[in-house]
């Protein structure tokens, strides 16, 4: 009898996902659901046929250099893979593979409650009946922004910020955006799409701006402190990518002096670890902090899964997994 390949899962994935594996595969759980330690990381590497990790798994060089030879794939449950050195993983002759595609409508959901609960001051709102602090209607307390008729700049102009865009344009947002290239023309007339080639004159324009391009080390600081700058001073930054593709430190600051007008982020250059004067903008109702749950529904991890699955069933019967993430991609 052939013997199974040993699929090592980093976290705890739905009970369904879980048991498919284990149905399938020779697959070692994280029952504990606790963040694997560098050491244990190493250990993992060393024992499993097909490593499956998530976004808070370090797999870089030196943890990729204990790998054990049987190490063939690395399965990532997500589809962002700046937490993978995907070159040095391929110099090993480790094929990685993501999931692409099945988060784009949640996160873009999330995007938009965002805008809206930083524009309409949502969370400010709904903590203050359970507070016991409401003392009837008045006509000019908590006023916040009307977002139809406004400028929305997406940063990022893939699957996600479309997505986006859709919801937006039906909220009445006017839709702007910066990528590498233009979108198909059908795609930007159908959102009445106006590109713009330079990030800064964009940025200077918009009432909005929403982030939702990968982190690369061409996209690290994408938004650095002279780029924030150029906002309008009651505009709102939303970024619901990557933590890093933000100056964090410089967004408070200018949040903090009123530069800009405030932020909806689910997202942490250091995370869990979250800026503890972001947290004292949060309690003055000034930012709107989410714990990184742009794609967490029931759906989507299912479906994360399921890719999941089938990106390592397709490796191992010899065929090339519909997923591969090649550095050209990056």
């Amino acid at each position: 009898m052939k013997k199974r390949p040993v699929v090592v899962v980093t976290r705890r994935l739905p009970d369904v996902i879980e048991t498919r594996l284990r149905e399938l595969f020779d697959t070692r759980l994280n029952l504990e659901d606790h963040p694997l330690s560098r050491e244990e990381l190493v250990e993992a590497v060393k024992i499993a046929d097909v490593l499956v990790p998530t976004v808070t798994d370090e797999i870089d060089a030196p943890v990729l250099s204990q790998a054990g030879p049987n190490l063939k794939l690395i399965a990532n449950f997500g589809t962002g893979v700046d937490h993978i050195d995907v070159e040095a993983a391929l110099a090993r002759g480790i094929t990685v593979t993501n999931t692409p595609g099945v988060l784009t409508e949640d996160t873009a959901d999330m995007t938009m409650a965002l805008i809206l609960a930083v524009a309409r001051r949502i969370p400010e709102g709904a903590r203050i009946i359970p507070e016991g602090k409401w003392a009837g209607w008045s006509p000019t307390w908590m006023l916040g922004r009307r977002i139809t008729g406004k400028r929305l700049g997406i940063v990022g102009m893939g699957r996600i910020g479309q997505a986006l865009a859709r919801r937006a344009k039906a909220f009445g947002l006017s839709i702007h955006y910066h990528n590498r290239r233009h979108v198909p023309p059908k795609i930007e007339a159908e959102l009445e799409a106006t590109y713009w080639e330079s990030l800064d004159q964009m940025l200077a324009r918009m009432d909005i701006v929403s982030i939702n391009c990968p982190h690369t080390p061409a996209t690290y600081h994408l938004l650095s402190a002279r780029r924030l700058k150029l906002m309008k001073p009651d505009s709102i930054l939303v970024n619901t990518a990557r933590g890093e593709v933000v100056d964090e430190s410089a967004l408070t600051r200018l949040i903090e002096a009123g530069a800009i007008g405030g932020a909806g982020l689910d997202v942490f250059e250091e995370e869990p670890a979250v800026n503890p004067r972001l947290v004292r903008l949060a309690r003055q109702g000034k930012v709107v902090l989410l714990p990184h749950m742009g794609s967490a529904t029931h759906e989507g991890r299912i479906a994360m899964g399921d890719k999941v699955i089938v990106n390592i069933k397709s490796f191992i019967d010899g065929h090339k997994p519909p997923d591969r993430v090649l550095p050209s991609m990056l």
